[in-house]
């Protein structure tokens, strides 16, 4: 028998509601900074933060933990 509403996602422990965004946390690593999950109709999707290449020769991270630019 299949329920009426939307179906929530188990990521691992946890359970999020359908419509419903975390960034997950893998051990030993802890949370993904850079990746951002979320639950549809009982699917959960991840993508990693897409970001530009930077156009220098010796790029940092500044201000964005996960992207690259230039000083």
């Amino acid at each position: 028998m299949q329920a009426d509403g939307p179906r929530a996602c188990r990521f691992g422990r946890r359970w999020y509601l359908n419509n419903e965004s975390w960034h997950p946390s893998v051990p030993p690593f802890g949370e993904m900074k850079c990746i951002l999950c979320w639950c549809v109709s009982g699917e959960t999707h991840c993508q990693r933060q897409e970001c530009p290449p930077a156009a220098c020769a010796s790029p940092a991270r500044r201000d964005n933990p996960c992207c690259t630019k230039c000083r």
